[in-house]
């Protein structure tokens, strides 16, 4: 369900409970842990760790968690490793679905997202099984009272950005890997910090979901993989119609 449309996949969600918001940060600290261990511990000068600090504070994650979790990481010590883990696998309906974790111990997370597929009627398959229907590329969301449509687009494009989705309420940028940091740089010293400004997948091809209990059924799978502790990022390529999103937003109220 978390395919190509920001604004279109947080419209329907429900309000975040404190358990949530709890999990929600320990995965935010990770990320920040292993972007730091990986580069250079001033964000300036590593994209990976200033993306995962614009998604902390996006998340109201006080400043002093953001700062000790840098420090820990490049203290030195053994302390905490983690792999790098991506999952391939199909949802009901055909929906592919990629699954990107950090863990500490492979098998468990291995057959805890195997285990999720299986309940929800999908598969977890290989490698590189559904890789190829998606696209890698950079992410940047502003909310939309930062800028007008028409002056966001010309800002995107005359930094390097590839394409421009924009309403009232949000602006989604994508740009190459290669023009990612510096259109987000770009729009940064021009709008101030983005909600969001990530690496990620989006679908080639999105698959249109105008069935409601398919749609439930994708929602389900998404919310119980993205409810892992070990599991960052979950993308697919379904796309919700409108009528779908509204009922999936009655039915959460």
């Amino acid at each position: 369900m978390s395919g190509h449309s920001k604004w279109a996949t947080t419209k329907h969600q429900k309000a975040i409970t404190d358990a949530k918001r709890a999990k929600n940060f320990t995965k935010l600290l990770k990320e920040i842990t292993v972007a730091a261990k990986m580069g250079d511990p001033n964000p300036d000068f590593n994209p990976r760790l200033r993306s995962a600090i614009i998604a902390a504070k996006a998340a109201s994650m006080p400043k002093a968690n953001i700062e000790n979790a840098i420090k820990k990481a490049t203290a030195g010590g053994a302390g905490e490793n983690w792999d790098e883990i991506r999952y391939e696998g199909y949802g009901p309906s055909g929906v592919a679905f990629i699954v990107e974790a950090l863990t500490d111990n492979k098998n468990r997370t291995a057959s805890c997202v195997r285990s999720i597929f299986t309940k929800c009627g999908g598969a977890l398959g290989e490698t590189g099984s559904v890789g190829f229907m998606f696209e890698r590329v950079g992410l940047i969301g502003f909310e939309g009272n930062v800028a007008k449509e028409e002056e966001m687009f010309e800002s995107a494009i005359d930094a390097g950005a590839d394409n421009i989705e924009s309403n009232s309420e949000w602006h989604e940028i994508t740009t190459s890997i290669e023009n990612f940091t510096k259109v987000r740089d770009a729009l940064m010293n021009k709008y101030g910090e983005p909600k969001e400004a990530k690496i990620c997948w989006i679908a080639k091809d999105p698959i249109a979901i105008d069935d409601f209990e398919k749609a439930e059924t994708l929602n389900k799978l998404t919310e119980m993989l993205e409810d892992n502790e070990d599991v960052q990022n979950v993308y697919s390529n379904s796309e919700f119609t409108d009528e779908v999103l509204e009922k999936l937003d009655q039915n959460q109220e």
